[in-house]
């Protein structure tokens, strides 16, 4: 299997960090019968946790899917190489390091990682988007 396919299934299991994250704080804020229940209720506003972890899941569903269509397409046209490789490693490695940085609410360095995981998805589809011109 492919370095960009081994990327892909890992960031399926960062999808669902992602997920359980956010309804970890959310949960921790308005308790169990909440997270059990119909949540029909209006809340608080949520604490800045929650907002930020709720909003980095966003930002990541939102990437997910360009990354897997970079993968798939690089994979199923044999167009991987030693830099789509490591692109998918700089997309992976980039929204690890995202989730911390925007839970803690560091402003630059959360927009750092997220400069290099889109970096990353450009390096992998590269070589589909130079086939194109040729």
């Amino acid at each position: 299997m492919t370095t960009e396919l081994h990327v892909l299934a890992w960031g399926c299991i960062l999808a669902l960090v992602h997920v359980f994250a956010a309804a970890q704080v959310k949960t921790r804020q308005y308790g169990t019968k909440w997270n059990l229940g119909a949540r029909d209720e209006m809340l608080p506003p949520p604490t800045p946790m929650v907002g930020r972890l709720a909003r980095a899941q966003a930002n990541f569903f939102e990437t997910f899917p360009l990354y897997a269509a970079a993968a798939l397409t690089v994979t199923l046209a044999h167009l991987g190489d030693r830099w789509t490789a490591i692109g998918a490693l700089l997309w992976i490695g980039g929204r690890i390091v995202y989730i911390p940085l925007y839970a803690l609410g560091v402003p630059v360095l959360r927009s750092v990682a997220f400069i290099v995981s889109l970096a990353g998805i450009l390096m992998v589809l590269r070589p589909a988007l130079a086939a194109v011109f040729h």
